[in-house]
Order: C-alpha cells, then sequence, then structure tokens
C-alpha cells in the first residue's frame, strides 16, 4: 500500500508565507513526477505546481514567480513554499504522485487527502 501524507497547511494573513509538504510512504520502487493541485470551493481542481521526471518544474501562472515546488527524493517527499499568500489562494491543497510499486509494475497516480489553506485579507 503506498500513501501521501500532506502537512503545513493553516490560516495566514494576506502577504505571508506557508510551506506544505507530502510525504510518500509504504511499498515504493520509484517515483515519477510530484504535482501540487489545489481546489477552491465551488470550483474545479487546478493544477499548481509540478515537479517531473529529471528536474523540471512548471506552475500554473497564478502562482509563478510566489510559490516554489522542491523535492528530497531520499525522504520521498515534495514540497510547496507558498509566498506572497493572497485571498485567492485559499483552497483545499492536495499532492498527486506517480509511483511504481515494483520494476515490473504499471506506473500509478497516488492522493495524499488535502490540507487546507485559508489566507485572510
Amino acid at each position: 500500500q503506498v500513501q501521501l501524507a500532506e502537512s503545513g497547511g493553516g490560516l495566514v494573513q494576506a502577504g505571508g508565507s506557508l510551506r506544505l509538504s507530502c510525504a510518500a510512504s509504504g511499498r515504493i520502487f520509484s517515483i515519477d513526477a510530484m504535482r501540487w493541485y489545489r481546489q477552491a470551493p465551488g470550483k474545479q481542481r487546478e493544477l499548481v505546481a509540478a515537479d517531473t521526471t529529471g528536474g523540471s518544474t512548471n506552475y500554473a501562472d497564478s502562482v509563478r514567480g510566489r510559490f516554489t515546488i522542491s523535492r528530497d527524493n531520499a525522504k520521498n517527499t515534495v514540497y510547496l513554499q507558498m509566498n506572497s499568500l493572497k485571498p485567492e489562494d485559499t483552497a483545499v491543497y492536495y499532492c498527486s504522485a506517480l509511483i511504481r510499486r515494483n520494476s515490473l509494475s504499471a506506473i500509478a497516480d497516488y492522493w495524499g487527502q488535502g490540507t487546507q489553506v485559508t489566507v485572510s485579507s
């Protein structure tokens, strides 16, 4: 079984910062891309940032320059440093990882349970 556990959400004032963490655990052979999504009330889930195989990163236009995604491969952990937070960043943030459980298995997409980020104005 593979699990993703997010942490680091909370309430912060506009202009503040938060750092989210997501640790993958269980039977893991390799991890491909690790990504952060968010979903605000009444809106569709959107991709915020991704760290793909080979170390390339990409960001949603709305967060580029304010958010930074990074990975610690030794710990199977992905982080999202969020600076200059705005009220419109308020959402539940989810991490996702493309994981192969053994050398013969297909890559599957695993998700965390989500962590709430609330930015007050």
